[in-house]
């Protein structure tokens, strides 16, 4: 059992990154933390990890030993979990990645759920911009589009549109356009996200027939959040995802435009790594993510 302790505590170090934040997240003292590493390098014989007061690096054993212990550790709790499937209660660590912004209006709120329902999960949810490849220690991202990356799976949370709308007020002072080539005679609101051409908008209608416009205004920005501010306070038209102005839509302060074409498909869907035995907890949060989502944001047909 000493040897399976000492592997869980240097994956939570390792995943922490110094000895400072592993402390704090275990309620220990830096002296603790420093002087359990110390006693684990020394019944190993190898130096794990090379530290400075600045920075803190695996060596070569401790890669290896991080790799085939977090191995170990996830056979072990796969193991344990299979054989107590049977009572129907879930429990152990879930760490999931998503975006800001939709990681916070509905992945965080569905996961809150999740977890009063099974008392027994330990979650953690990350958010970044823009949420690199999976990783380790991640146990499951919410990314857009399916990744290239065969060896992971990857499941369709829920359909997700980008539509053009502005507000109200912007309308009834510049009209509506009625043609994907009329928005560049109004005022557009580009977001500025990443280095794709952001100021071409791209379109498709029910039948699969193509559209881009070049658009272009005096306001942008690269935060999703205030370019939604500029459209309700009527600066002119934006085009962003279903997910993020369903609401504002249904209350009537968007009104979604040019009827019969959308945005470009921008899909959500749950990615997590290839295993034989895919932890009950898992499946059962992607299963209830699914579920939450199409009622939360379903993309009317």
């Amino acid at each position: 059992m000493a040897s399976l302790d000492d592997l869980a505590f240097f994956r939570q170090l390792a995943l922490a990154g110094n000895l400072t934040a592993t402390a704090r997240e275990l309620g220990l003292s830096l002296s603790a933390v420093s002087k359990r590493l110390k006693q684990i390098e020394a019944r190993l014989g190898v130096e794990l990890a090379t530290r400075t007061t600045r920075r803190w690096t695996l060596t070569a054993e401790g890669e290896r030993y991080l790799a085939r212990g977090m191995a170990l550790l996830e056979e072990l709790a796969e193991l344990e979990e299979s054989l107590g499937e049977d009572r129907r209660a879930l429990a152990g660590p879930i760490r999931i990645n998503a975006t800001f912004g939709f990681g916070r209006r509905h992945v965080a709120p569905l996961l809150s759920d999740f977890c009063a329902q099974h008392p027994g999960i330990e979650a953690s949810l990350e958010l970044s911009n823009f949420p690199a490849p999976l990783v380790e220690g991640v146990d499951l991202g919410i990314r857009i589009g399916e990744p290239p990356d065969s060896r992971l799976i990857a499941r369709r949370l829920v359909i997700n549109r980008r539509v053009p709308c502005a507000s109200p007020d912007y309308l009834a002072q510049h009209g509506r356009p009625v043609a994907v080539s009329d928005l560049q005679r109004h005022a557009c609101l580009v977001l500025r996200e990443n280095d794709s051409d952001f100021a071409q908008w791209r379109f498709e209608d029910a039948q699969g027939k193509e559209a881009s416009v070049k658009v272009g205004g005096r306001l942008a920005s690269n935060d999703g959040e205030v370019i939604k501010r500029l459209a309700l306070d009527g600066h002119g038209i934006m085009l962003r995802s279903w997910w993020d102005v369903c609401d504002d839509l249904a209350a009537g302060r968007l009104i979604q435009l040019l009827p019969g074409w959308q945005g470009v498909r921008a899909d959500f869907f749950a990615v997590y790594a290839q295993r034989r035995h895919v932890p009950a907890r898992l499946r059962a949060l992607v299963d209830f993510l699914a579920k939450g989502l199409e009622d939360r944001i379903a993309v009317p047909a």
